[in-house]
């Protein structure tokens, strides 16, 4: 699109490299503003051009360090409707706390709610995000939240590769993950399978799949690759079953720990994850980007212009 000067967009200091991409996709300039942390961890963020009466955008990933991204977030939405912006909209490529989205033991907090209230206090309009852990914290804001599947890009991806079809599993790594799993399968007209474990205590023992991957080639799918322990038992289990190759895709690459060097040593070919995240966490050798750019591009333009974002949801292979 070319330049609309009723559009303001912001990159804080989460993932500066991913908001240039998005500016470059827009052909929008990301705007001048000062963010700093003065030497007693407070910080000051605020835009140092006009945004009277335009649509602000404010890209920023809630990952590590989860709490100086969420309060510099908070404190430019703040700043931007003392400014009289006409709306002000947070593009949350990686929402952290999400994970924390239920009460999953006595008295613990529900904490990706208590995000969700301090966001809407602080003045947002409405959320943009990707892929978020759990579908239901969208149900926590009282604001719109848009949130992008990853599945179609990496369907684009496989398709491309000539990894589709009977001869390729989509496996979900652990029971929460089948949905996910069937919708990757669905797009590249693949079987699934799932990895279940005999024990229920986190130990990742005795595991075995549900399916048959046996001189298949196998693709893992998770939303969030964290420690990688996941993945490499998954991988593991896999392998024992008769696997011929183990491919791996993730929505959000942490690579928190150990992950990368448990990842190196593991029999994974390749681990395919977007750009939500930039950190300086060790990195495995096999991992391969897939810029979410576009896609989360795409769905600022359409809320800006009032346009559907639906559109984006899906994935068509070229016929032709």
């Amino acid at each position: 699109m070319n330049a609309d000067h009723n559009m303001k967009l912001f990159a804080l200091s989460s993932n500066p490299e991913l908001a240039q991409k998005i500016g470059d996709y827009l052909e929008i300039p990301l705007g001048k503003l000062t963010s700093k942390q003065f030497s007693d961890g407070e910080i000051l963020a605020h835009a140092e051009e006009s945004v009277r009466d335009r649509d602000v955008f404010i890209i920023q990933s809630t990952s590590t360090p989860v709490n100086d991204n969420l309060w510099e977030l908070m404190i430019m939405i703040d700043a931007c409707k003392r400014a009289s912006v006409r709306s002000v909209s947070a593009v949350i490529p990686y929402f952290g706390y999400a994970r924390q989205d239920r009460t999953a033991a006595s008295r613990q907090p529900i904490t990706a709610k208590v995000v969700a209230d301090n966001l809407v206090a602080a003045g947002l309009d409405r959320v943009l995000t990707l892929d978020l852990h759990a579908v239901q914290v969208q149900g926590f804001f009282d604001i719109p939240v848009d949130n992008l599947f990853t599945v179609p890009l990496f369907a684009e991806y496989y398709h491309e590769m000539g990894l589709e079809g009977d001869d390729v599993v989509v496996v979900a790594p652990k029971n929460s993950g089948i949905k996910r799993a069937r919708s990757l399968a669905e797009y590249l007209e693949s079987p699934i399978a799932i990895v279940d474990y005999e024990d229920d205590d986190q130990k990742r023992e005795n595991g075995y799949i549900i399916g048959n991957v046996k001189d298949k080639k196998v693709i893992l799918i998770d939303d969030i690759l964290n420690t990688a322990r996941t993945f490499t038992n998954a991988a593991a289990v896999a392998k024992d079953a008769g696997a011929k190759e183990i491919f791996a895709v993730a929505s959000h690459g942490l690579f928190s720990e150990t992950a990368a060097a448990l990842l190196d040593a593991s029999s994974i070919q390749e681990i395919l994850v977007t750009d939500s995240v930039k950190n300086d966490n060790p990195k495995p050798q096999r991992v391969k980007y897939l810029s979410a750019a576009e896609h989360l591009g795409s769905a600022i333009e359409r809320i800006h212009e009032g346009r559907p974002v639906s559109p984006l949801f899906a994935y068509e292979k070229n016929q032709n």
